[in-house]
C-alpha cells in the first residue's frame, strides 16, 4: 500500500491540488481563494522559472536568479497554503487520489499545470548530444557550452576542430530561437573579441535551421521578414523550410543532405505537453489534455487543465491555443473565478475566451519585432518596448531591478559580465574529451 503523502487536514475546506508552478500554476495558486480552499502546489522544482529569459542566462547577459523565485517565499504570508517538491506519476481519477513520489494525496479539485517540454521528435538521441533551454539547469549547461567552445578554441591545432567549436547551431525558428542567434551575434560583435582577442570571429558561424517556412511563424509575415533580414545582416545563417535529420558529433545533417560541422547545437525546435498518466486515451489529442470551455476534462469530476498541457477546441479557437504564456495566465484566472464563485453557492461561470494582447521577439540590440493589434513595427521602438514588458512580468521586486540593472550596464558598456564558466566535475553530455579538462 503507497504511503500517504505528509499533508495537514484539510478541514471543512475543499483541497485543490495544482500541478506545476510556471506560469498557470503560480497564478492560479494566487487567484485561488483560501477562505474555502486549502492548496496544494507541487513542483519537481521549489522555484518558479521565466522562461522567456532562458536564452539570457545561456549567453552570459543574466543571472539565474535573476528569472528565479522560490515559490514558497511567494506564499510565505498565505494561510492553508503548503507547497511540496515531489513528482507527480500518476492520477486516480476514480478515488480522486493523486500518487507522487512522496506518496498519494486525496483532492476535491485536481489542476494539471505541467506545462512544456522539449520535442525532439522521436530522436531521443538529439537529447542526449544537443542542448534544450526548458529550465535554468538547461540554461546553465549551454552557457558552459557556448563558453567553453571559445576556451578550447584558443589551444586546437587543426583547421577541422577549431571550424567546429567556432560553429553555433541553433535549430528552431520561433521566439527562442530567433533571441538564441541574435544573442549570440551580438556577442560575436561587441563581447567575444575583447575576452578572446587571439580568436579570429570572422570564422564563427551561427547557423539557425527552422522547419517552418517562415521564421516566427505564429507573428505576421511582417514581422517574420523583418526578424530575417535583422538576422542575416547580423551573420547569421538562415535555413529556411529545412529540418535537422541527424547529429552525429562533429556534423549536423540537414534533410537536404547538407552537414554542418559544429560541436554546438541548440534545440529549441520544437515543444510537447507533458502527460499525467492515468486517463484514458480519449483525453487525449495531439499529446495535449482536451478541456472543455470550462477548462475541465472532459469525462471527469473535479479535474482541471490549464495552460500549455491542454487543448482547447471551441468556436473561438477552432484549433486550440497557442502554447504561450499569456494563454496559461488567463487560463488560470477565469478558472480560479469560475471555482471561487462555486465554493460560495454561485453557479454562474464564465467560458475561457482568449484575449491576445500581441506578441514581441526580440533579435538583439536595438532589434525586436511586435505584432500588437493590427500593428506591426520593428527597431529600436519594439526592443525597448519588449525590455520593458518582460522586466514588469519577472517576479519579484529584487528580480526586476536586478534584470534592468544588468541590461542597462550591458547596454552602457557593450558588455555583459557573466561569463563564468562552471561545470559539474562529470555529466554525460560532456565528451571524454571536454571531460580532461576538468
Amino acid at each position: 500500500m503507497e504511503a500517504i503523502a505528509n499533508i495537514p487536514e484539510k478541514g471543512s475546506k475543499k483541497r485543490m491540488v495544482i500541478i506545476g508552478g510556471g506560469f498557470a500554476g503560480l497564478q492560479m495558486a494566487k487567484k485561488i481563494d483560501t477562505e474555502y480552499f486549502q492548496i496544494v502546489l507541487i513542483d519537481k522544482v521549489n522555484y518558479y522559472q521565466f522562461q522567456p529569459l532562458m536564452y539570457q542566462v545561456a549567453t552570459g547577459g543574466l543571472e539565474p536568479s535573476s528569472i528565479a523565485y522560490p515559490l514558497r517565499k511567494t506564499f510565505q504570508k498565505r494561510k492553508d497554503f503548503h507547497f511540496r517538491t515531489c513528482l507527480a506519476k500518476r492520477v486516480l481519477p476514480e478515488e480522486k487520489r493523486l500518487e507522487t513520489s512522496i506518496g498519494s494525496l486525496e483532492y476535491d479539485y485536481l489542476v494539471i499545470a505541467t506545462g512544456c517540454d522539449t520535442n525532439y521528435f522521436g530522436n531521443d538521441r538529439l537529447k542526449e548530444s544537443t542542448y534544450a533551454l526548458k529550465s535554468i539547469s538547461e540554461s546553465l549547461l549551454a552557457r558552459n557550452r557556448i563558453l567553453l567552445s571559445f576556451e578550447k578554441a584558443i589551444s586546437v591545432r587543426s583547421d577541422e576542430e577549431f571550424e567546429a567549436l567556432m560553429t553555433f547551431v541553433v535549430v528552431g525558428g520561433g521566439a527562442t530561437g530567433v533571441e538564441l542567434a541574435g544573442a549570440l551575434a551580438d556577442m560575436k560583435k561587441t563581447v567575444l573579441p575583447k575576452d578572446y582577442p587571439e580568436l579570429n570571429f570572422n570564422r564563427m558561424q551561427i547557423h539557425l535551421v527552422d522547419a517552418s517556412t517562415r521564421l516566427l511563424s505564429g507573428m505576421s509575415e511582417e514581422s517574420s521578414e523583418k526578424a530575417a533580414e535583422t538576422l542575416k545582416k547580423r551573420g547569421v545563417i538562415i535555413h529556411q523550410d529545412i529540418f535537422v535529420k541527424n547529429y552525429e558529433k562533429p556534423f549536423v545533417e540537414l534533410s537536404f543532405g547538407e552537414k554542418i560541422r559544429s560541436h554546438n547545437v541548440f534545440w529549441v525546435g520544437g515543444i510537447k505537453a507533458n502527460s499525467l498518466p492515468g486517463m484514458s486515451d480519449e483525453s487525449y489529442n495531439r499529446g495535449r489534455i482536451v478541456v472543455d470551455e470550462y477548462n475541465a476534462v472532459n469525462g471527469y469530476d473535479g479535474i482541471y487543465a490549464i495552460g500549455d498541457t491542454c487543448l482547447l477546441i471551441s468556436d473561438h479557437s477552432p484549433k486550440g491555443h497557442p502554447q504561450v504564456a499569456q494563454v496559461a495566465l488567463q487560463m488560470a484566472k477565469n478558472l480560479a473565478q469560475n471555482l471561487n464563485r462555486e465554493v460560495r453557492g454561485n453557479s454562474v461561470k464564465e467560458k475561457f475566451v482568449y484575449k491576445d494582447k500581441g506578441s514581441l521577439a526580440t533579435i538583439g540590440r536595438n532589434a525586436a519585432v511586435a505584432d500588437i493589434w493590427k500593428l506591426h513595427f520593428g527597431g529600436v521602438v519594439a526592443w525597448w518596448l519588449w525590455l520593458w514588458v518582460h522586466i514588469l512580468s519577472i517576479v519579484g521586486m529584487k528580480n526586476k531591478v536586478f534584470v534592468f540593472v544588468d541590461w542597462i550596464w550591458s547596454y552602457i558598456t557593450y558588455d555583459a559580465s557573466l561569463r563564468l564558466l562552471i561545470r559539474p566535475t562529470m555529466d554525460a553530455i560532456y565528451n571524454s574529451e571536454d571531460s580532461q579538462t576538468d
